[in-house]
């Protein structure tokens, strides 16, 4: 498609656009009396507005039943979980008996790696990118240390290369084989949060399981961003937040893959809970554990149903839409913003600089050139919410659900004024 940086054009791209009317299904931040340009759904998704819905039966059925609506309500507590296994499989490529929602995402690492991470003294190391996003590096150090190892020793990092701002696939590949029977598990973001690059899952996993190691992905900046086969790809196991991408509320209720090859093991090690107990038994109160064949088995606790609400009052949506649709705008939109900021990068002389690979989904990471946080602070008082990551790097996240192609003009017109205002 020949784009244009005109309001005119953007327009029309919205006209034509299949989505466009979920737009109205949020709820947008104001700012100056004006809806605001949103672009950190990479850091939390806009809120539904039939969220309210889901959450307030539930409140409703709570008043009026109390403990009955365990079992009683429209939509039963005790398995209220059970709703999201299907549409949370669809997102991620996965069966339904393969996922689970339960919990928050770096809990359930840490419940992951007692099931996936078995060191020994021979085979101990777990590969994971540079810089991977804090929240799993102190996983993976507390992890190894609580095994007996140094991090220094166990956990080895894939650097990008000198001058670079993204990972190759063949380096990852060869830190994989030069490790070999040393490697106990990889374990990567697969969309990286800094720059925006989607990692070649299937490759990496396929390379990790050769050397006979274990393969996870943490997909807090994948899950309903781009498209994932976990099943197919033979990943281990995987997990995700539903706050981003899928717009469940801030620090909302999390999701597991794990893959079918393991549910049924009766020699698995994992920590194990009461609601973990196959369905038709709990209520027995049998001493022993008894595994369902299913992800469900590595719930520790009842579901928590008010946090489960909004994740379903959005997996109805992607049921609605499907990940087909998303990605094709998706892809569109990301195509068209990349567009604006060269044209605007132009104009501006060189101002900044995309560092996002073209293996992307919905984020663009720009790294300005001569410019510091007044920019960043410009751009959010003229109503465009976006994200700062330091030096010198904001991330543009152009959500399908919700953002319009308009946003993409109307933010280049904004971006030429702010550098040229503070140049």
């Amino acid at each position: 498609m020949q784009f244009e940086n005109t309001l005119g054009f953007a327009q029309s791209l919205d006209k034509a656009d299949s989505l466009a009317k979920y737009r109205d299904e949020f709820h947008f931040p104001q700012v100056n009396g004006k809806q605001a340009i949103y672009f950190t759904g990479n850091s939390l998704g806009l809120q539904p507005k039939r969220t309210k819905n889901y959450i307030d039966e539930i409140m409703t059925d709570w008043a009026e039943l109390a403990v009955e609506g365990h079992f009683h309500s429209k939509k039963p507590w005790w398995d209220y979980h059970e709703r999201l296994a299907e549409p949370m499989a669809k997102v991620v490529g996965a069966k339904p008996e393969e996922v689970c929602a339960m919990n928050t995402l770096t809990v359930n690492l840490h419940l992951l790696m007692v099931t996936f991470y078995r060191p020994t003294k021979e085979r101990y190391k777990i590969i994971c990118e540079e810089k991977a996003f804090p929240s799993d590096q102190y996983m993976l150090q507390s992890q190894v240390r609580h095994h007996g190892f140094t991090p220094e020793e166990a956990i080895v990092e894939v650097k990008k290369r000198e001058g670079e701002n993204h990972w190759h696939t063949e380096d990852i590949l060869k830190v994989i084989e030069d490790t070999g029977d040393e490697l106990a598990l990889v374990l990567i973001g697969g969309v990286n949060y800094y720059n925006g690059q989607v990692f070649d899952m299937e490759t990496i996993t396929t390379a990790g399981k050769k050397v006979g190691a274990m393969v996870g992905w943490d997909l807090a900046h994948a899950a309903g961003n781009i498209e994932l086969k976990l099943h197919d790809w033979n990943a281990d196991f995987a997990a995700w937040c539903s706050y981003k991408y899928m717009n469940s509320g801030p620090g909302n209720a999390s999701g597991i893959f794990i893959h079918e090859k393991h549910l049924d093991k009766k020699d698995i090690n994992r920590f194990e809970g009461w609601w973990g107990t196959k369905k038709d038994s709990r209520f027995l109160m049998k001493p022993e554990f008894e595994a369902p064949a299913s992800a469900d088995a590595w719930q520790l606790s009842n579901p928590p149903v008010l946090s489960l609400a909004p994740y379903l009052a959005s997996l109805e949506m992607f049921e609605e839409v499907g990940m087909k649709a998303l990605i094709d705008k998706r892809n569109l939109i990301v195509s068209y913003l990349e567009y604006v900021l060269t044209e605007i990068d132009k104009q501006t002389e060189g101002s900044f600089e995309i560092i996002t690979p073209e293996d992307r989904g919905c984020q663009l990471s720009v790294f300005l050139h001569g410019q510091g946080k007044e920019l960043f602070d410009y751009l959010m008082k003229n109503g465009v919410v976006i994200d700062w990551r330091e030096p010198n790097v904001i991330r543009l996240a152009p959500a399908p659900f919700y953002c319009s192609f308009e946003d993409m003009f109307r933010f280049g017109q904004i971006l030429k004024q702010g550098i040229r205002s503070l140049a």
